[in-house]
């Protein structure tokens, strides 16, 4: 499997699509990996040179001791944008992944061309912030079948919780391999992040798409972000709850593929 050094660490990565073709980004939520893009692989590498990837943390790459920041994760993509010699590319991610994609369009405009936000916040609401306090206790359990228990609620929507058992049971499984204390510096990244009074500095192309059911980063927080970023469209998914690539992908793909298209 690819990995590539980068800032001390490795980072495991995964590239489709056609060689010449232009670059597009995604970043992982918090608890995905790679693979979680399982629905949207297809669609977007058969116009697109797609590059996934696992932040430090996550999954296969390294999960150096902490703390992480978001502006450390912007340094490694853009290191491991170096590696693959790629100057410039379509910046988006989910959840985490968007909030990284957000500190990295802030941190590297040059070489942002266009921004995708998916259920992603600028800052933590004091509720928001509660919620992911509970993933870290349980989380530092160690107890799978809790963390599980604590977090699938907050991640989909009750339709797609009651439709798709076997989705959720493969899901389960993977918490199992979960690093814990690795999530665990994962989630204080994530409540360290604040950047609502710069996102009036992003000055690309901006997609910002939410679930209609996301409980969790919901529709205030995108409302948040695309109203503050100049010219940002607002994309709300009907029906989905947090993770919409998952619970929508063929609405989710239609939306990132006709604002690619847009950008030339």
């Amino acid at each position: 499997m690819p990995r590539l050094k980068v800032g001390g660490i490795e980072l495991f990565y995964e590239v489709h699509g056609p060689a010449d073709a232009d670059v597009v980004v995604l970043s992982n939520g918090v608890l995905m990996s790679t693979a979680s893009w399982a629905f949207q692989k297809r669609a977007l590498s058969a116009r697109y040179r797609l590059l996934l990837y696992d932040c430090r943390g996550q999954w296969q790459s390294d999960h150096p001791a902490g703390p992480y920041t978001m502006a450390q994760h912007a340094d490694d993509l853009a290191g491991l944008l170096d590696g693959l010699g790629i100057e410039r590319a379509h910046i988006g991610g989910i959840s985490y992944g968007g909030e990284l994609s957000l500190a990295f369009a802030l941190r590297y405009p040059e070489r942002t061309r266009s921004l995708i936000v998916a259920d992603a916040v600028s800052h933590v609401e004091p509720q928001l912030r509660i919620v992911v306090q509970g993933w870290i206790e349980a989380a530092r359990t160690g107890d799978a079948a809790a963390f599980f228990a604590v977090t699938v609620p907050w991640n989909f929507s009750a339709r797609f919780i009651r439709e798709h058992p076997d989705l959720l049971r493969e899901a389960r499984a993977r918490y199992e391999q979960l690093d814990c204390p690795a999530f665990v510096r994962l989630c204080q990244c994530f409540l360290a992040f604040d950047v609502s009074a710069e996102l009036g500095q992003i000055r690309v192309p901006t997609c910002v798409i939410v679930g209609e059911e996301d409980i969790l980063k919901g529709r205030a927080y995108a409302e948040y972000i695309a109203g503050h970023v100049p010219g940002a469209e607002l994309h709300v998914i009907p029906g989905a709850g947090h993770a919409t690539c998952w619970e929508r992908p063929q609405v989710f793909n239609s939306v990132v593929l006709g604002f690619l298209a847009k950008q030339g």
